[in-house]
């Protein structure tokens, strides 16, 4: 029961991690400038001005704005199934859909992060990867382990 509680504690960290790396605005930090997936934060006169990101390759942007919205949402489900699961399904059968959902969470991400790092910001000599990036590769690797764990608790309850 408390291997459960710390799954299910793990679980939502994981999604409060990735909703404040999709939704916060530090993806890319200057002095003066901060930028999320949705718009561009300008430090003006000690005022921030919210601007759109016009400079960006859209097909790529959109991209990383549509993964990173499908992981929340999968990671999310993943939960409800989860639960849901926990409560209707014999032994032996419990989680599999669950660590697909998962697996498909971290996939999105991947590649959220992965087309963020490798076609947004590369000619830039300014600026740095800021804190919501990073919680995008630490959902990333906390998916990747609660994919693998509930695949692992499904051999272990047969």
């Amino acid at each position: 029961m408390l291997m459960l509680a710390g799954i299910v504690a793990l679980h939502i960290t994981t999604i409060i991690l990735l909703l404040v790396a999709t939704i916060d605005n530090a993806w890319w930090i200057t002095d003066s400038v901060s930028t999320d997936l949705w718009g561009r934060w300008e430090l003006t006169n000690s005022v921030w001005h919210y601007t759109n990101l016009k400079n960006y390759p859209e097909e790529y942007l959109q991209t990383v704005q549509a993964t990173s919205v499908l992981a929340c949402i999968f990671t999310i489900l993943a939960l409800f199934v989860f639960v849901a699961q926990l409560f209707t399904l014999p032994k032996g059968q419990r989680f599999t859909f669950t660590g697909i959902l998962q697996l498909i969470a971290c996939l999105c991400i991947m590649i959220a992060a992965s087309i963020y790092t490798a076609e947004l910001h590369t000619s830039d000599t300014q600026g740095r990867y800021g804190h919501s990036y990073v919680l995008a590769w630490i959902s990333f690797v906390l998916t990747i382990l609660l994919a693998i764990t509930y695949l692992v608790l499904r051999k272990k309850s047969e």
